[in-house]
Order: C-alpha cells, then structure tokens, then sequence
C-alpha cells in the first residue's frame, strides 16, 4: 500500500470531479482570475473547498484573512459563515481587491467581509491596539513570505484558545526541501517551518494540499 501519492494528470483529473463541489461563483471568479498576470497567487479549488469546511467545523464567526489577491479564499470562508458572521480581509492592492468586491457582492457576502487596504502587520497592529486579543475564531496567511513570522506571531496574540491558523506556501513549489534555494522568501518559510515544528504553545499539522498549508491550533 503506497504511504504517499504522486498526482499525474489522470488521478489529479479525477480527484477534480470527487474531491470537492466548486459553486459556480467561485468557479467564475477562478477563471477570471486565471486570466491575470498574477495567477499563480490564488489558491487551489480544493484548497478552497478544505478552508470552507475548516470553517464550518471549527463553528468559526471572526476570521482575519492576511492577503486577499482576487478574493477566493475569502469567498470560500465567508460562504461557510453563519450570518451574523465576520471576515477582515487584509490586502495592499485595490486593482485585485476590486474583482473580489465584485463577487463578494454577486456571492452576496459582501455584508459579511470588511476589506482593509493596508499591510497585514498594521492590520494585526491596529486590532490588537482595538483590544481584540484573544478574539478571533480563524486566521488565515497568505501574504509576502518574509513577514509570515510576525503575521504567525500577532496571529497568536489574536486568537482565542482553540483557535485555528491556517498558513499557505509552506512547500513554496517545493523550494524549501532544495539547500540551492536561498532567497529571503524561501529562508522565511524554512524558519517558520522550524519554529512551528518546536512551538509548545500550538498544536499543528502540514497538509499537502495546494503549495501545502499548515493548520495551526492554539492551545
């Protein structure tokens, strides 16, 4: 019985048709994100798909997500929110942000996203300055590699206990296991990696969906 499983494009093509059931929303906002420069930066359908149900496990009602890009991942946790709840979603571009402010609107979530056109490190800054330690159900990184250690660390500080973190890139196209790789933004992950691994104040899991993403649950 094999331990691990090699994707070629027959098994990935039919894991496509039973892994996940893609709304056609957020199929529409995939494919017209496909058609950007920057595509590689959305998340997969499954991934999608994996952090929609996170949310709805974990009965999640304030999420604060560090990089938005076209708007996916958000669409995926927020269509998983009860009504009353709430999602931050922190981005720097308002040519990306205005794609997801289209569909959010079309998904009708639009009520339950605040976007904040500011780095992640402010946003985190200014809600911690807000006193909102300790308040938040969900955390999802997904932003410029080098800060992900201070997005882990005022993640912590903004999540209740029991909260979940998830951080996507952590396989970085599988850079991070090549010693050649050097560059700042496969060092940071490496080093969030490692810290993670030896960190007693979480519980945690990598799972190799997408570019990997780590699940990090605060004790």
């Amino acid at each position: 019985m094999h331990k691990t499983i090699s994707f070629d494009d027959r098994l990935y093509a039919y894991y496509a048709t039973v892994a996940y059931d893609e709304p056609a929303i957020m199929r529409e906002l995939r494919e017209r994100t496909a058609s950007l420069a920057m595509a590689a930066m959305q998340i997969t359908a499954e991934q999608g798909a994996f952090m929609g149900l996170l949310v709805k496990l974990t009965g999640a009602h304030r999420i604060l997500e560090i990089g938005t890009f076209t708007g996916y991942s958000a669409l995926a946790m927020a269509r998983s929110l009860p009504p009353d709840g709430m999602l931050i979603a922190s981005d720097v571009s308002e040519e990306w942000t205005a794609i997801a402010r289209e569909f959010w609107q079309k998904a009708n979530v639009a009520d339950r996203i605040t976007l904040i056109l500011k780095p992640g490190r402010d946003v985190i800054g200014d809600l911690l300055a807000k006193g909102e330690a300790g308040r938040l159900d969900m955390m999802f990184i997904d932003a410029d590699k080098h800060n992900y250690i201070h997005y882990y660390e005022g993640g912590l500080k903004l999540l209740r206990a029991g909260g979940l973190m998830m951080i996507d890139n952590v396989l970085w196209g599988g850079d991070v296991a090549d010693p050649a790789k050097t560059d700042a933004d496969t060092s940071a992950l490496r080093a969030l990696n490692a810290k993670i691994r030896s960190d007693d104040r979480v519980d945690f899991s990598m799972v190799p969906i997408g570019d990997g993403v780590t699940l990090v649950r605060k004790k």
